[in-house]
């Protein structure tokens, strides 16, 4: 959800979920203190920048402790009727070797997923977790022919394009292909997304920000025909913030000029914008141009307070990329896109006016806001 950053891998609460125990005692976890987790020893580091290649870095990558499949995406039917929907894939591992046990069951790794679909039109945000180990089948990776999935949720290719989007839960589904659209994107340098001082605290990060996308998405039982564009984003880490960082504010826009635009903001626990927060903005032909912190400034205003948690998250945004004559208003689809799962933070559909190089522009996107709701406390079984 770098997602963008997106990142939302928490591996104590999936410890906690998959082990061999008939009910365990309440987690209460954050998603900036998962991703800062306890020893990295074992596990490869994002240290310098690498050589991408595809189709195989789509597939899994076990060495790393961390990383996710991260896919969103505003889509409309021929009348009109609007939807935004998430769709993403965590792993995380539980030790750096495997466990020498012959069970089928043993594993060290465990997945999560979250779907979700916002009706604009029926004003209502629908969200799903999904948990599972690794082993039998159940979940997992791999990058040729292209495929992950979390038990029946799965994004799959042959080999890569059109991407295939499966997850339904109750009366609420989405069956969409994504086309390729631009290639893609190198995040931060060179893929090598840094998100803190210390050595290792980065992940490897690229995108794909621009995949024509048509398909079904299902609401109360009722189906729609849509077409649209998706993004997604993609990483792999073992430690990736730092200890002063409580959260992110992370950007994925589509402008109608066929400009993208990728921010996010690492907040620290003094309110302040950490200095590796950074963004890329991508051009028609796909090119792209990084920037740093000076480089932009991203300023919410107003508010939304969450009746279950009691979050106040920003209620709009204006982002300014002064050196490209970027000025754009950001607002929420639906005010209220707070998953209600695991763990709370907001990511949903919005909607984009401005300028660009002085030229009116419009546009849509998807705003992930992690960090601003005190953790749940649930019973994990």
């Amino acid at each position: 959800m770098i997602r963008n950053w997106i990142g939302l891998l928490l591996s104590g609460l999936i410890l906690l979920a998959c082990r061999e125990q008939p009910s365990l005692p309440h987690a209460s976890l954050s998603v900036a203190g998962a991703l800062r987790t306890s020893s990295d020893q074992g596990y490869a580091k994002a240290l310098a920048p690498r050589e991408f290649h595809f189709p195989a870095d789509h597939g899994p990558h076990p060495e790393f402790r961390t990383e996710w499949w991260y896919y969103t995406g505003n889509l409309a039917t021929a009348e009109g009727r609007r939807f935004g929907f998430q769709l993403t894939f965590f792993r995380s591992a539980l030790a750096p070797t495997a466990p020498e046990r012959a069970s089928a069951w043993a594993t060290r790794q465990a997945w999560l997923a979250h779907f979700t679909v916002s009706d604009v039109a029926g004003k209502r945000f629908h969200s799903f977790e999904r948990w599972s180990r690794g082993a039998v089948g159940l979940a997992g990776a791999q990058g040729e022919p292209f495929r992950v999935w979390v038990k029946d949720w799965t994004a799959e290719g042959a080999p890569v394009f059109p991407m295939r989007l499966r997850a339904a839960e109750g009366e609420t589904a989405v069956d969409l292909l994504l086309q390729e659209g631009k290639p893609p994107v190198l995040q931060g340098e060179r893929g090598l997304s840094r998100k803190g001082a210390e050595p290792g605290d980065a992940s490897y990060y690229y995108s794909l920000t621009r995949m024509p996308t048509s398909g079904t998405v299902r609401v109360d039982g009722q189906s729609f025909t849509v077409t649209g564009d998706s993004w997604m984003d993609r990483e792999w880490s073992t430690s990736s913030l730092g200890r002063d960082q409580v959260g992110w504010d992370w950007l994925a826009l589509q402008l109608s000029d066929g400009w993208d635009v990728m921010l996010y903001r690492l907040r620290r626990a003094d309110g302040s914008a950490d200095p590796t927060s950074s963004g890329t903005l991508i051009a028609p032909d796909g090119s792209s141009r990084p920037l740093h912190l000076a480089d932009f400034q991203l300023e919410g205003s107003g508010e939304w307070r969450s009746p279950r948690s009691g979050a106040r998250y920003p209620a709009r945004w204006r982002v300014r990329v002064p050196g490209e004559e970027v000025d754009l208003d950001v607002r929420p689809l639906l005010a209220d896109q707070e998953l209600d799962v695991s763990f709370r933070y907001w990511e949903g559909a919005v909607s984009i006016e401005g300028t660009h190089h002085g030229r009116p522009v419009r546009g849509q996107g998807y705003v992930e806001l992690t960090g601003y709701a005190a953790p749940p406390r649930r019973q994990v079984r």
